[in-house]
């Protein structure tokens, strides 16, 4: 197990969180980051948590020289692509940076992967690529369409990958259909850091409980739902993390293939039901105000996690409670 894994955004939230399980779990790590949303002191985080310090290169996945000179220098032996642009509403405003960034970045990186030999790739992919669910839980052979340039580009890459692999026998892609990750390392060293406004609901419920943020903007309280408010399944970074190495360990021991699978918990939390946990983790009041329904969003969104079960060996293991005092050690660090 001497040859390195390739973690492309490895300074970013899911990344960093992979990298820790990636050497807990005895592997070598190389990180490439540009570091357009993270920053390079993350890497003294994972090696404080972890003991070992990765390997890192500043660089773009756009770059297919540095691509080629980094498969040459070093001995890969498979790649783990976070590496992309990930707001759905940045997304609808700069469509073409969405589209140059994730999938002709990922273009590249197929490009310098098939080059150099490497045939193994997990790829960080989305639940936006089934739309608006027809069923819940939602199965991996559910119809998948998209809603936004973000969730496009997603189903655009399944579908070079699919289109890849049935051109040329030998490549091992795990595309994982990730929910919602939140939470951090219960060491509160590395969490979800967004630069700006959140886009994503725990980090700005984060934000209120320390006083950064007036209060949180509920959009829609009538839904059919429990309560009204939208539905989510919402899974700890680290079960997505672990998510990531089982697969890796699957795509290494198994023949190749490409598998599709859905990374969550199973069961779906409301957004009120999000804030009420995150006001018994950090002790605080969380203010809110209840909002007209965001364009595009949707009711209720959760995970049928029975092939990830079945293939991988991995299920989620961490509650909403597990998830949201993890979110708040991160956070009143950061205060």
């Amino acid at each position: 197990m001497t040859r390195k894994i390739l973690v492309t955004g490895g300074t970013g939230f899911i990344g960093s969180h992979t990298c820790v399980e990636l050497i807990a779990g005895g592997y070598q790590v190389l990180v490439l980051d540009n570091l357009s949303n993270s920053r390079e002191t993350v890497l003294d985080a994972i090696e404080q948590i972890s003991g070992a310090r990765p390997g890192f290169i500043r660089g773009d996945i756009r770059d297919r020289a540095l691509l080629d000179s980094i498969f040459k220098q070093h001995d890969i032996g498979a790649v783990i692509h976070f590496a992309g642009l990930k707001a759905v509403g940045e997304s609808v405003a700069r469509p073409l940076d969405y589209h140059d960034n994730n999938v002709a970045g990922t273009v590249t990186l197929l490009q310098a992967m098939q080059q150099a030999g490497v045939r193994s790739l997990v790829f960080s992919s989305s639940a936006t690529v089934y739309g608006d669910p027809q069923q819940l839980p939602i199965p991996e052979d559910h119809p998948l369409s998209a809603t936004n340039p973000y969730g496009h580009t997603k189903l655009v890459l399944e579908e070079i990958m699919g289109q890849l692999s049935r051109s040329e026998p030998g490549w091992r892609i795990a595309l994982l259909r990730y929910f919602n990750p939140v939470g951090a390392h219960p060491s509160g060293l590395i969490g979800e850091a967004p630069q700006g406004v959140p886009n994503n609901l725990m980090p700005y419920v984060a934000q209120v409980a320390s006083g950064q943020r007036e209060r949180v903007q509920v959009f829609g309280q009538d839904y059919d739902t429990p309560d009204g408010t939208g539905v989510r399944d919402y899974i700890h970074v680290m079960d997505l993390a672990q998510g990531h190495v089982a697969a890796l360990r699957y795509l290494q021991d198994n023949e190749p293939e490409l598998l599709a699978v859905n990374l969550g918990t199973g069961r779906g939390y409301s957004v009120l039901e999000m804030i009420q946990a995150f006001a018994r983790s950090s002790g605080r009041d969380i203010p809110y105000t209840i909002a007209p329904r965001r364009p595009g969003d949707i009711a209720a969104c959760w995970a049928d996690t029975r092939l990830a079960r079945e293939k991988l060996g991995w299920t989620a293991v961490r509650d909403i409670q597990e998830m949201c005092d993890d979110a708040w050690r991160w956070q009143a660090r950061q205060s």
